[in-house]
């Protein structure tokens, strides 16, 4: 990793994960393969941040450390990339395994418990798929009916223009929203060590 950390991908320790290395790749991981319109892809960091806002708009009374696991909710596809459903789901459950071991630590690192409750979980899938639906249609190329087909209506009363960002916006963005929550949460911030050049 840049902060000069290395990462078990097999037996990832929380003490190895810090949330620049998580913001740095997901801002450089593009959603839809890059397969979508404008100068930038849309970020997986990017797509975190409005995840996470739609969380509060289905349930405004959502716990900042619920919100933290929704902006988190990607966040090992820092290093694993972000495949599609179908393409996981061929995989296999190795994948699944591998992918959750590697939540489960990016969780415990940031003081959320390893396992999401269930409802959580839903509720983020369902904010997910709301943001997804956004995405579809105005930069993949989805018309508003295989949008519905596909992910559902987005919740009453949200709205979204989608306006991908660079690589180092989304990157700042994604790292302040994580401060923010995190502080909301009452988690301390742990000092990281140095981006490394070298």
């Amino acid at each position: 990793m840049l902060s000069g950390r290395r990462l078990d991908l097999l037996d990832p320790s929380p003490m190895d994960i810090e949330i620049e290395d998580i913001a740095h790749g997901l801002a450089r991981v593009a959603r839809w393969n890059g397969q979508t319109l404008g100068e930038h892809g849309f970020s997986v960091a990017q797509h975190s941040v409005v995840v996470e806002e739609i969380v509060a708009h289905i349930q405004p009374r959502t716990e900042p450390r619920w919100r933290l696991a929704a902006l988190l909710h990607d966040a090992s596809e820092y290093v694993i990339g972000d495949m599609i459903s179908p393409f996981k789901a061929a995989l296999g459950m190795d994948y699944k395994t591998f992918e959750e071991r590697l939540e489960n630590a990016i969780h415990v690192r940031f003081g959320l418990p390893a396992k999401t409750p269930p409802e959580i979980k839903r509720l983020i899938k369902t904010a997910d798929r709301a943001c997804a639906f956004f995405e579809a249609t105005q930069l993949a190329g989805f018309s508003h009916a295989e949008s519905l087909d596909f992910f559902g209506a987005p919740p009453a009363g949200y709205s979204l223009v989608i306006e991908p960002q660079p690589p180092a916006v989304a990157q700042a963005a994604y790292v302040q929203r994580f401060h923010t929550l995190s502080a909301a949460a009452g988690y301390e911030s742990t000092p990281t060590a140095a981006f490394s050049t070298e």
